[in-house]
This record gives C-alpha cells, structure tokens and sequence, in this order.
C-alpha cells in the first residue's frame, strides 16, 4: 500500500518536493494550492537569484547556510532537465567606503566556511572590467561567481510540469481548511474541494505556514510579511551585466541592481517589516520606490529616466520566528512536516530544501522510500518560439503555421506558443483560465505596451481552448474577470 502524502503550497519550495518526492514508486502525492495556478504567492515576486551562499551565518541560521549553497548546486542540474531559462553571470557586493571592507571580509570568511568556492576581493581595475558601468564611487567589491538568475515562476511551472509526469496528482483553486489529527497521528486535509486523505502532510504555504501549522494544533512560530518594492524598465535600457549588491546590512541584503532573465533592467527591493495580519498587502508606496530608486542610484548611477519604467511592483517575504527556515516533524503530530519560513534564500535553496524533506520522511517517520525505475528527470520538451534563432523559428513556423503568427508584438510571442501554454496549463491542472497564466509561460503582455496589444487576442484563444465566453476569461482567476473594454477590443478585431 502506498504512502499517501499532501503537500500544502505549490510555490518553489512545495514544487521542489512534489518533483522529488515522485521519485518513489510506494508513495502517493498530492500538491494542493488555493490559487488558480502554480507560484502565484511568494514565488511570484522576487529578485530570482540564486544566491552564492556566503550571506548566512551558519551559527546562527545553521539551516539556511547549509542547504543555500547546497541549492546553488542542485540548481546547476536542475535547470537544464528542466529546460529553465537561467544565467550564471556572478554578483559583485561593492564597497563605497573604506568601513565596507569589513563586512565584505567577514562575508568572505563566512562564505569560504559554507563551502563557496572561487570567492575573492576585487579592487578597482579588475572591478570595472567586470561590470564597466559601475558608479565611479566604488573602491571595491566581493567577487562571487556561482551566483545566478532564473525566472521564478516559470521554473516553479516547470518542476510541477515534472512532478505531474512523474504521477503527482495536483489540486488547484483548492484551499485548506483543516487538518485532522486522531491520536497525535495526521489523517489527512478538510479542504474547499472536500477531504483529501494523507499519511503525511508538508506544510509548504508561504506567507501562510503558521495559519496551517496551528490547524494541527503546532503554535510555536508566527509569520510575518517583509515587503520589497521594485522597478522594472523597458528592454532598450542597458543594465550590468553582473548582479549588483551593496555591502548589506542586518536586515537586508540591500537594493540590488541587475538586469534580469529576460533582458530588463530591473532595481530593488527595499525591506518593510509589516504586521502578521498584512499578508496580502502588496501596494506599492511613493516612499518605498523612492527608496529602491536612491539605493540603486548608488551602484548605478545612469539610471534611465522614469519613462522607461514600464513597471512597478512588490514583493512578500515570510519571514519567521527566530530567523531560520524551519524544516522539520513535528514529535506532537505524526506525520506533521513543516516547511515554514522559508525566505530569501528560499528560491536557491528550493531543490535543497525538498531533498531536505525526502530525508525527513525516511529518518523521522521510517517510511522507507524505494525509487521509480521509470522516474523521468527530463521535462517535456518545449518550444518557446519567441527564444528561437530566426533560421530555426522559421523552420518551426513552417511545420506549424500556429509559431507564424505573432501575437505578442514586443516580446514575439506567438500564437503557437500560447496554444502550447493552453496545452501545459490543462496538463497540470489548471481550471480557471486566465491571461497571467499566459504571461508567466510566454512573457506576452510584459512587454513595452503591456498588453494593450496582445491581450484581446491571448483572451480569444483562451476563451476557444477552454470553450468560455470571452467574459469568463479572467486577468489573474476568479474575481478578475475581464474588462467590457477588451472584449469590444475582440470583436471589433482590432490590432
């Protein structure tokens, strides 16, 4: 009989494990998320780095030292079974101050204790041959080479793309109500769609950990949201081609300046501690962007003018009690596994963190795992056209007259690579359709007219695929469904 397992959360962390916990062949998973598609919460809004492991005091947050550089390296494989669009361009933490080098000292020293390697100091003239648009204040800088960037959401699509293949069963637009506990032992979930039974449930949820945790009666850690703000530019706008940090401070790893997978200079976050009730509140502030554009100013002083700021944005971290990720059984509750906390570095830490979890299950509930041997590693393959050489996009175009037509003007999006995204949306599971599925797995309408353009045409195909009317279709999933304005748009055909 198999091992019935409930994983709370399909963000980073929770699809990490679901994609490794499909490696065995006696246990049964189940991947539950209250919103309408995968890596719609802290996943979502972030400075997507993998970091290089040497800002964690492994004395004082053992866990996250530890399994951050760990994730550095599972990343490294990661991302290409997976097909996930990635760089690995180095970060620079830069000294504007002579005091600055005793903190980059003591981040060097720690990284080297986590096990970094190819760490050094950088002065002047090496410096600004690595990043030759640095501001002319710099006297320094830490040099860390493992550091990298992926697109955050699209990997978290792409590990449940495998975990799917790989016999996970998925559970979308499906929030947890309760759990159930008899005789200390964890039975299963009362969710919105009805009960799901488990042997085991991994607390993945984000933001919301502690609400979940005190379900089954565990009360010892609170979660509070940290808010980063950002600025996205256009992609005519040169940024570094390193990720850009100033020398931290205890709160904050500081606003960073880099220009992020998809070619857009992008600045921030800053850090605002919020209340534990706030855990929805993602506005911007006038205060807060002008603190990331100040910050920013200072590593990179030729920032554009606010023109070509084609958006701005705000992330949550959760940050926990005590500092520290917290992985872990509960001894009060059989079968309890928490995966709270985790903020930055959680994205790198990810793969780490769901290998982190197999171990638990084997070493703390004895429930020997025994390995497919039909496990699959690979994702499916995927076109993603619009990323396509010319010779090879017309090749393609020609097969399938779908990959000829372009729908997304500024990034090249076509219209066979949103019927893929269709396609790969149903696969998983999605049920509500919605234009921000479609943005997050071509990049259509994140481009310079963000969406003015595009987005009567994607909600047409949504509405054909998914055999709506067009004003069902929906922005970001129930409660958004689209304006009056864009369905005019659609059936006077306008370009």
């Amino acid at each position: 009989m198999k091992t019935k397992v409930a994983i709370i959360g399909a963000g980073i962390s929770g699809a990490s494990i679901a994609r490794v916990l499909s490696k065995y062949e006696n246990l049964e998973v189940h991947l539950i998320e209250k919103a309408p598609d995968v890596g719609w919460g802290v996943s979502k809004a972030n400075t997507a780095l993998i970091h290089g492991g040497y800002d964690d005091d492994p004395d004082k947050y053992p866990v996250r030292a530890r399994l951050c550089i760990k994730g550095n390296r599972l990343w490294h494989q990661w991302v290409k079974e997976l097909q996930i669009s990635h760089v690995w361009n180095g970060a620079l933490i830069v000294a504007l101050q002579e005091e600055d080098f005793d903190e980059l000292e003591r981040l060097l020293e720690r990284g080297r204790k986590n096990g970094v390697p190819e760490m050094k100091m950088v002065e002047k003239e090496e410096l600004f041959h690595l990043e030759p648009g640095l501001t002319k204040e710099a006297i320094g800088a830490l040099w860390v080479p493992i550091v990298g960037q992926i697109a955050p959401i699209p990997a978290v699509i792409a590990l449940v793309e495998n975990a799917v293949a790989n016999g996970v069963k998925t559970h979308l637009e499906t929030e947890v109500k309760g759990i159930k506990v008899e005789n200390g032992e964890v039975r299963g979930v009362e969710t919105s769609d009805g009960f799901i039974e488990a042997d085991v449930v991994i607390n993945a949820a984000g933001l919301y950990a502690d609400e979940i945790a005190r379900m089954a009666g565990i009360e010892y850690f609170e979660i509070h949201p940290r808010k980063g703000e950002y600025f996205l530019f256009d992609d005519d706008v040169p940024g570094p081609r390193r990720v850009l940090f100033p020398t931290p401070t205890p709160i904050s790893k500081g606003i960073v300046v880099t220009t992020e997978i998809s070619g857009h200079l992008m600045i921030g976050p800053n850090a605002q501690d919020l209340p534990p009730e706030e855990k929805d509140n993602l506005a911007t502030t006038r205060e807060g962007l002008e603190e990331v554009w100040e910050g920013a100013k200072k590593l990179w002083p030729q920032l554009p003018p606010r023109s070509k700021v084609i958006r701005t944005f705000a992330g949550l971290r959760p940050e926990p009690t005590g500092g520290d990720f917290i992985i872990k059984a509960e001894e009060e509750v059989w079968g309890f596994i928490n995966v709270a906390g985790i903020r930055s570095p959680g994205l790198t830490s990810a793969p780490a963190i769901a290998y982190e979890v197999a171990g638990i299950i084997q070493r703390d509930l004895g429930i020997r795992l025994i390995e497919k041997s039909s496990w699959n590693p690979y994702r499916r393959e995927i076109t993603h056209f619009f990323m396509l050489p010319p010779e090879k996009a017309n090749e393609i175009a020609k097969r399938n007259p779908a990959y000829g037509k372009i729908i997304c003007r500024c990034n090249n999006v076509s219209e066979g690579d949103i019927l893929e995204a269709i396609e790969r949306m149903k696969f998983i599971g999605v049920k509500t359709p919605s234009v921000d599925s479609i943005k997050f797995r071509t990049k259509a309408t994140t481009g310079t007219c963000q969406g003015s353009f595009c987005r009567p045409r994607i909600i047409q195909l949504l509405a054909r695929e998914y055999c709506v009317e067009p004003w069902r279709v929906t922005l970001k999933g129930k409660g958004s469904e689209i304006g009056i304005g864009d369905v005019k748009a659609l059936l006077r055909g306008e370009e």
